[in-house]
């Protein structure tokens, strides 16, 4: 836990006590520092009262004795519509925050490393952490994935932070500075939040704020808008800018080419094996990954390393299990056409689990993809919209669940034979129609295909 023992004197209304909010209250009133909380979900004020939080309805609060909001990420403070918490501390002239600004206060002699993008910022962040880790720097790893902000442990001088921020953090910042800032990629997303498109850019860019002669910033070039941004920061004096680029030679930056990964001054590493990092959107994430530890001095040879010996992340093509020459790959973050693109791209005759509740556009937009599939099982709600979608254009099955999906493409798999194959989870859609959410699908998936007839365990444990 951040010890918060400096900002006694100060107090804080808390708003929102899922993983973030609830490590803010306790590390606020274990470090004796006023703090008043309240979540609109009764069961999260259940288990703040039994972490030993006071709460206080929202109405009751004097905001002239508050020194600021934090508010978790999730819960709007501008658009679409603020939060009427939100909007009665603006009202009161109050400073609305994030825990992240919290531990950016806490640990001034600390190095802080901060990853952005619309896709791969969970993957990164770990990868770095992991890198950093073996190479026998001290870190933590948290933010937006894994551990919250103040559930982190504390970092003096040598000590890095790692730290995936989403959209929603960066623009709740004050005086965080990112002595490395990882952008990898920008796409629509969360237009609700930040009015449009320019609005979401201008979220993001905010992790470059206060940025300092001396500091770095990875910039990921392969679509339009993050060309854009690399071309403004660039131009600003004393921040170094390492564009990363696929495919093509990048001047001053690293690239990733025909297999390999490509530093600035040539030196290049076989990536062509690296079963946990698969496809090109993984290859822009080692190489991101690549420029923020090489800034931070850690030797080539132990980034390989680290590279080498990554487990993956949960639910994110996971290699769960593998059948004779099948792979079992757990990719139940997929709730979306883009991320389900990703997977799909990775691989080749493929055996694809997909449905659930459908998003926008279901999978018409994956056609592109559809001549590295021998066959599709369909489950959930999305079955029919599904079928309709891919009716003369890929054979399928409907399953209904998940088990019978497995259970089929299992059979079809390993009856077809045929050199090497995957049977993939990637399911385009949400998966709340049959599942408390990914993960659970996801663990689910893992544990059902362990527990087919002759699997060898791959990956990480359940």
């Amino acid at each position: 836990m951040i010890d918060l023992a400096f900002l006694k004197g100060s107090s804080f209304v808390v708003l929102g006590l899922a993983r973030s909010g609830l490590a803010t209250a306790r590390a606020l009133t274990a470090a004796g520092v006023g703090c008043i909380a309240w979540d609109d979900n009764a069961a999260s004020r259940a288990a703040a009262v039994a972490a030993g939080v006071a709460l206080a309805d929202p109405a009751s609060i004097d905001w002239s004795r508050m020194t600021a909001l934090v508010i978790s990420p999730g819960i709007p403070s501008h658009l679409p519509v603020p939060h009427p918490v939100a909007a009665a501390a603006r009202a009161a002239g109050k400073n609305i925050i994030c825990d992240v600004e919290l531990l950016a206060r806490a640990a001034p002699k600390a190095s802080f490393v901060a990853i952005t993008g619309t896709n791969g910022k969970s993957t990164t962040t770990a990868l770095i952490g992991h890198i950093l880790s073996q190479a026998g720097v001290r870190c933590e790893v948290g933010g937006n994935i894994g551990r919250g902000a103040l559930d982190l442990g504390m970092l003096g001088e040598g000590g890095v932070y790692v730290l995936e921020l989403s959209s929603y953090q960066l623009e709740l910042l004050e005086t965080f500075r990112a002595n490395i800032a990882v952008w990898l990629n920008v796409t629509p997303d969360h237009i609700d939040r930040h009015g449009d498109m320019a609005g979401y850019v201008a979220a993001k860019e905010n992790i470059f704020a206060r940025q300092q002669a001396g500091d770095c910033a990875v910039i990921g070039i392969d679509d339009e808008p993050s060309r854009m941004v690399h071309d403004r920061i660039s131009a600003r004096p004393g921040v170094v800018a390492v564009p990363v680029a696929l495919d093509r030679p990048v001047a001053g930056g690293v690239s990733f080419r025909a297999g390999r990964l490509i530093d600035a001054d040539g030196y290049a590493v076989d990536f062509s094996d690296v079963p946990t990092l698969p496809g090109d959107h993984n290859a822009q994430n080692a190489a991101c990954a690549w420029a923020a530890c090489r800034w931070l001095d850690v030797p080539r040879e132990r980034i390989v390393q680290g590279l080498r010996s990554y487990p993956g992340l949960p639910h994110r093509q996971e290699r769960v299990a593998s059948v004779g020459n099948v792979v079992y790959i757990n990719d139940s973050k997929a709730t979306n056409a883009e991320a389900t693109a990703r997977a799909l791209s990775s691989y080749h005759d493929i055996y694809w689990i997909l449905g659930g509740q459908a998003k926008e556009g279901g999978v018409a937009p994956l056609a592109s993809y559809f001549d590295r599939i021998r066959h599709a099982f369909l489950i959930g709600e999305a079955t029919d919209l599904f079928a309709g979608q891919l009716e003369g254009k890929l054979p399928y099955s409907r399953c209904g669940d998940l088990q019978s999906a497995l259970d089929a493409a299992h059979l079809r798999a390993q009856r077809e034979g045929g050199g090497e194959a995957v049977v993939l989870l990637s399911p385009a859609c949400a998966s709340w129609d049959q599942w408390k959410s990914y993960e659970h699908r996801g663990d689910a998936f893992r544990a059902m295909a362990r527990a087919l007839p002759g699997a060898q365990r791959l990956g990480m444990a359940a």
